[in-house]
């Protein structure tokens, strides 16, 4: 399994921006099959994914919450993946984890319907306060 590090925990203010970084080791984020994802989990509340990214064909899936406001992009070169997050509101503090599976399956499946993911982060801290 790959190992996933977030980085870019922070204390902003609403409407500002924030990016957050997932460096991934123990493999290539070009390897087939692979569905690179954001997560998070709010203070009291079930964890609920946020966005995703597949290694096969680039496709993009995003949360309906977040939709709009936050971009998932990836570096090969770096073996990174990202997740910028504008226009951020008080309702999106949260633990951000980076998330990773290989069994191929439709980015809409993991974030929608949670299918699960096989390897993860430990999280980082987004407080979104005034």
């Amino acid at each position: 399994q790959v190992q996933l590090q977030e980085s870019g925990p922070g204390l902003v203010k609403p409407s500002q921006t924030l990016s957050l970084t997932c460096t991934v080791s123990g493999g290539s984020i070009t390897t087939s099959y692979y569905a690179w994802s954001w997560f998070r989990q709010a203070p009291g509340k079930e964890r609920e994914g946020v966005s995703c990214i597949s290694s096969n064909d680039g496709s993009l899936y995003y949360a309906e919450s977040v939709k709009g406001r936050f971009t998932i992009s990836r570096d090969n070169a770096k073996n990174t993946v990202y997740l910028q997050m504008n226009s951020l509101k008080p309702e999106d503090t949260a633990i951000y984890y980076c998330a990773a599976d290989r069994r191929g399956y439709s980015c809409s499946g993991y974030i929608r319907y949670n299918y699960g993911m096989n390897s993860w982060g430990k999280g980082t801290l987004v407080t979104v306060s005034s």
